[in-house]
Formats: structure tokens, sequence, C-alpha cells
């Protein structure tokens, strides 16, 4: 499924091109990206129909509105400069 911004332009586009077992391939902005179930694990098991509803979110973000999940492009283009970290708080804690 592929979305475009109001201008209607190509390069500010978003769409699905794939979906497989490690990930899914997309185009943003005239790239293409593929980003693996190790990096966004919380897509693995949506459903194929809220996957392809992938549309872009201003100029430097992509969204999936029915999955509740926003990325900044910049994260596809360099996925090094955004760790995967999950920061827990002190109740998480108690007992240990």
């Amino acid at each position: 499924m592929q979305t475009t911004s109001k201008n209607n332009s190509n390069s500010t586009s978003a769409s699905v091109l794939m979906i497989n077992a490690q990930g899914i391939m997309l185009s943003v902005l005239g790239h293409d990206y593929f980003l693996s179930y190790n990096r966004i694990p919380w897509m693995q098991d949506a459903p194929i129909r809220s996957v392809l509803n992938v549309q872009m979110s201003g100029p430097e973000a992509i969204e999936w509105p029915d999955l509740d999940v926003d990325l900044e492009i910049d994260s596809l283009r360099h996925p090094e400069r955004y760790p995967l970290v999950i920061k827990r708080n002190a109740l998480d804690c108690v007992g240990v």
C-alpha cells in the first residue's frame, strides 16, 4: 500500500514493498529500507492489513496508525544511532 502526502509528490511517499518472516521492506522518500523484526519486534505479529497501512507523518517521520507506531526517517537511515534500550523503573526491581 502506498500513501502520499498532500502535495502528491512521489518523493514524499511511504509504502510497504515486502513482508517476510525476517521483517518488512519499506520505500520511504524514494529510498528502500529493511526493518528486521529483531529491531521492531512489536510488528512481527501485527495483522498484514495494519502493516500495509503506513503513511507519512510529517516530513521526517512515518507512522502505522492502526498499530500506534511512529518512526523517524533518520532511524531508518541510521539505525545505529537509535539503539533499542529498555529502561527499567524502580518498581521493576522490587524484591531483587
